[in-house]
């Protein structure tokens, strides 16, 4: 029996904001993260997994009230109604310390990301980098220790395949805010962009003792190629921006940074 499938439906009911057709976000309290979703008939892709074991398994409870895994299935564009892949866009404790709830799902990361985040020193890293910025330190540590390497490492692009033509594209654009820097295009009549850190809107992107600010502004401009002018680019933190913005941000790294891009 033929089934058509049809984007979910019902992401301002609990808390996200729909950005095109079976894509959508959610901006988490504290920190003001984005995580993203991009839904399609044979699986869904998460962008990024919150701060915390506890952040992460809410994320996961309404991305998959969303795409209705609760439900039985009704053929098969009912069978993959949950979490399938995860893309992770940096290797900061924001983005990442809920990864462990999604240990079923193929996850991606820019290639060197593995080791920072299995490692004795990354996960001490990891560890403080959240305490310092308010964790508990037993949720931290709880979180770091459950952490594994993503099964994919992504050197240039890698587009992932959710059925009925949902291809995003993961894309490896860094070093810029880390040295790990992945962005997801979502292509569409009004293409998506997930920025990760690269971009912020809340509040001045933040260069921490990771980042490699000389080449910064250079992912940027690769951002912008990805996306196009008309793209929707998510940032990590605020709200979502337009093409101009992000040549506005370019240009202020690079004035800071005295860079080129």
């Amino acid at each position: 029996m033929s089934v058509t499938w049809e984007a979910p439906g019902g992401w301002e009911g609990l808390g996200w904001e729909p950005l095109a057709p079976g894509v959508g976000r959610l901006r988490l309290p504290v920190w003001d993260c984005t995580v993203g979703l991009v839904a399609g008939p044979e699986g869904a892709l998460l962008v990024d997994a919150g701060s915390s074991v506890a952040e992460g398994t809410r994320i996961r409870q309404e991305a998959e009230e969303l795409l209705g895994a609760a439900a039985p299935a009704t053929g098969p564009a009912g069978a993959e109604r949950r979490i399938t892949h995860v893309a992770l866009t940096h290797p900061h404790f924001d983005h990442v310390l809920g990864a462990c709830v999604f240990a079923g799902a193929d996850t991606f990361a820019a290639v060197g990301s593995g080791a920072l985040l299995t490692s004795d020193e990354g996960r001490q890293a990891l560890r403080a980098d959240a305490v310092a910025n308010g964790l508990a330190a037993e949720v931290a540590e709880g979180a770091a220790d459950l952490l594994t390497a993503p099964r994919h490492e992504v050197y240039d692009d890698h587009v992932v395949d959710l059925g009925g033509g949902v291809r995003p594209v993961l894309a490896n654009v860094g070093p810029g805010h880390t040295a790990h820097d992945l962005a997801v295009l979502v292509p569409g009549p009004r293409p998506v962009v997930f920025c990760g850190d690269l971009v912020e809107e809340s509040g001045e992107p933040q260069a921490g003792p990771d980042a490699v600010t000389s080449r910064w502004a250079a992912a940027l401009t690769r951002l912008l190629e990805l996306g196009g002018e008309d793209a929707l680019y998510v940032p990590g933190h605020g709200a979502v921006v337009d093409a101009a913005f992000v040549r506005r941000q370019r240009a202020e790294l690079s004035r800071r940074f005295g860079t080129a891009w």
